[in-house]
């Protein structure tokens, strides 16, 4: 099955850039279909992008323009670029396969 671990988040002022990571420890990741969530305290769980094995990209509408979503098969991971970073993207952000989920990393953004 794996573990999928999250890791890269921390504080980061207004305007600027994260890259969020998303190991996979033990499972077959270059044939995943791989995720990224992010949630903010009291609101559901909320989608942002998604990255099938041969590449294929899907953005949430919020999350097209500033956020990249990748993968590396040779290094089981899978990545997520924000730029221009606002206050609103303060949240846990989470990588799933879509049964196994990260414990999360979180990004605030604060001036």
């Amino acid at each position: 099955q794996g573990q999928l671990v999250e890791s890269g988040g921390g504080f980061v002022q207004p305007g600027g850039s994260v890259k969020l990571s998303c190991e996979d420890i033990g499972g077959t990741f270059m044939l995943r279909y791989m995720e990224w969530y992010r949630q903010t305290p009291g609101k559901q769980r909320e989608f942002i992008a998604d990255i099938a094995p041969d590449g294929t990209l899907n953005y949430a509408d919020f999350a097209k323009g500033r956020f990249t979503i990748s993968r590396d098969n040779a290094k089981n991971t899978m990545y997520l670029q924000i730029n221009d970073l606002q206050v609103d993207d303060t949240a846990v952000y989470y990588c799933t396969s879509g049964t196994t989920w990260g414990p999360g990393t979180q990004v605030t953004v604060s001036s």
